[in-house]
């Protein structure tokens, strides 16, 4: 048996219990097809405190950072802003995680915070579509890119959501070889490893928002919060403007109230789950938020005119018949 890596996540306030989730998911898995616990998990904070996700709970966590057990990685997970946080001691604690060779990680913001420390310099790394300018403009000496993901030298760093389970995944190859890595994707469900070239997805609507950053901050919540949906309070204290103030954002900028947009945008991805993965429809489902089968069911036919099942059998009846009924585009 080798020796198990005990992996650190340092959670920070606001932080996305999806994004942390995937990470989690994707390391279970590697201990059940490797039939050991080659890694350990261990949720830190700050101060040993317990630490409150965006999307409401607050986790419990093995202690603080300065009595944190030996550790073979970091990763840091938040999101959104961090310039409200006081870092001082956890930049220190991440240079001498760096100081002793080990793995440094960042989901979601995460990879501005090891910035802050010092220790992106000449590295590639990504962040949230949403502060990708930011973290370019701050930290020239970093190469920020617009990836779901960067792999380079002993960094990783990813765009939050799911993205952390393709970043994990693929640093799973890198350790066990890449059969093991997309044997652990089928196990989870996954068609493919994304890779780490592969663009953030930026909605539409988000190019919309242009003069609102808090109209783009409350739609990359959204985004980062497919399957465990936000209530439109929580968003709009997160983003720190009243329920009155997101709606009105909306209504102007996209004609929609945000609990009806959100809403859109978890059918928008269930539809291209159906239709691309081979998920069940309940998984679907679940991953886009809705409590049961019927629950989502009811709102695709809402939605669509039809059932998932039906979209699914009208996908399958399309891809058999071949070109002879594919549609042509409009004129």
């Amino acid at each position: 048996m080798n020796t198990p890596q005990r992996y650190g996540f340092l959670l920070l306030p606001g932080f996305s219990m999806l994004a942390l989730s995937g990470a989690l998911e994707v390391l279970a898995a590697a201990n059940a097809l490797l039939g050991e616990d080659a890694y350990l998990p261990s949720m830190l904070s700050l101060d040993g405190m317990p630490v409150r996700a965006a999307s409401g709970p607050s986790l419990e966590v093995l202690g603080g950072i300065d009595r944190a057990p030996t550790l073979h990685a970091v990763f840091v997970v938040c999101e959104g802003d961090i310039a409200d946080l006081e870092l001082a001691a956890c930049h220190a604690w991440l240079c001498d995680c760096a100081a002793a060779g080990l793995l440094l990680g960042g989901i979601g913001t995460g990879a501005a915070v090891l910035a802050q420390a010092g220790l992106l310099r000449g590295h590639r790394a990504t962040v949230h579509w949403a502060h990708v300018a930011e973290l370019a403009e701050q930290h020239a000496e970093t190469v920020v890119s617009s990836n779901l993901y960067e792999i380079d030298r002993g960094r990783l760093s990813c765009a939050g959501g799911t993205a952390s389970m393709d970043m994990l995944l693929s640093w799973i190859g890198v350790r066990h070889g890449e059969r093991t890595a997309q044997e652990l994707a089928a196990q989870l469900g996954l068609e493919r490893i994304r890779g780490r070239d592969e663009r953030q997805l930026v909605p539409s609507a988000a190019r919309v928002a242009g003069g609102s950053a808090k109209l783009a901050e409350a739609l990359a919540l959204m985004e980062a919060n497919l399957s465990e949906p936000l209530p439109t309070e929580d968003i709009a204290r997160l983003v720190g403007v009243s329920r009155r103030q997101l709606e009105r954002l909306f209504k102007q900028h996209l004609d929609a109230l945000p609990s009806r947009y959100y809403l859109d945008l978890r059918l928008t991805r269930a539809r291209r789950l159906l239709q691309q993965s081979s998920q069940s429809i309940l998984q679907i489902g679940l991953a886009c938020g809705f409590a049961s089968g019927p629950h989502f069911s009811n709102a695709y036919r809402n939605h669509f005119g039809r059932t998932p099942r039906e979209e699914r059998s009208q996908r399958a009846n399309a891809w058999r018949s071949g070109p002879a009924v594919r549609e042509e585009s409009p004129e």
